[in-house]
């Protein structure tokens, strides 16, 4: 019986053996039933790895693309910014040309014979106002010249070289001048307060004929450091008390300080 059983196992496993044989062989062999298999485990993978890819391929071109608009904009920035400068650089010299052109053609506001000059540098503080110009001693400029630009006094020469001088603004806390108003009947002292502060006059008799508005210029009082005629300055506040004497005044220059580039200097001296 143990015999016959033994028999009938190895029948069994021949024939499992011969139809797996026989499978693989009618399915194109073992190397073709492999490959197919493999074949079929990663054709998956490779369909998630190509969809997964495409995106990422979209964001690389993406990026160069916002590469290219970035550095196209930087290129427009730095040529609007050569069109601006460009732009200030041709408004500077209208400025300058129209500041030539009106210290050419208008005589001093005194009818004295002028040198004209260039600031070539200022640095003013509330403490001390005053720039350089490029005409000196050589040139007809001596300390003591009154300057004026705009129609109106801007300081006066305190000290040169033979190509340059240095000027004091009006609005120096130093400067002190003698003016006057009302068809020259009223005499009074005006001041400098500090670079951002405006002129100021005091003890100004309440009678005196003055207003908002109104122009002061020069007096030329003898031994006063301006001659007579220079427009100074405009009434821009009265300050009064009750029951006072007189009253007060803040002054705004003639003359503007802002963007100051060419000045005339008056060839008059304190002493004649």
């Amino acid at each position: 019986m143990a015999g016959g059983r033994q028999r009938r196992r190895l029948v069994t496993t021949l024939v499992g053996v011969g139809i797996v044989a026989g499978a693989i062989y009618v399915s194109g062999g073992v190397l073709s039933g492999v490959k197919t298999a493999a074949r079929a485990v990663v054709s998956p993978v490779s369909w998630v790895v190509s969809q997964v890819a495409q995106p990422v391929g979209h964001l690389f071109a993406g990026i160069i693309n916002y590469s290219d608009v970035v550095a196209q904009n930087q290129k427009l920035q730095y040529e609007l910014g050569l069109a601006q400068g460009q732009l200030v650089q041709n408004e500077a010299a209208l400025t300058q040309l129209a500041q030539i052109t009106q210290q050419l053609h208008l005589p001093s506001s005194a009818g004295l014979p002028t040198v004209m000059a260039q600031v070539t540098e200022d640095s003013p503080t509330n403490f001390s106002a005053t720039f350089t110009i490029s005409k000196g001693d050589l040139d007809g400029v001596l300390a003591g010249m009154p300057v004026e630009a705009n129609g109106g006094l801007v300081g006066r020469v305190v000290s040169t070289t033979p190509h340059s001088a240095l000027v004091r603004l009006l609005t120096d806390p130093q400067t002190v001048l003698n003016a006057t108003f009302g068809n020259g009947s009223t005499d009074i002292l005006v001041s400098g307060e500090g670079l951002n502060s405006p002129l100021a006059s005091t003890q100004v008799p309440v009678t005196s004929p003055i207003s908002l508005g109104q122009v002061i210029s020069t007096s030329g009082l003898q031994g006063g450091l301006f001659p007579p005629g220079i427009p100074v300055a405009k009434v821009s506040k009265l300050l009064i008390s009750p029951g006072a004497s007189d009253y007060a005044m803040d002054l705004t220059p003639v003359a503007s300080f802002a963007h100051l580039t060419y000045v005339n200097v008056l060839q008059w001296e304190p002493s004649t």
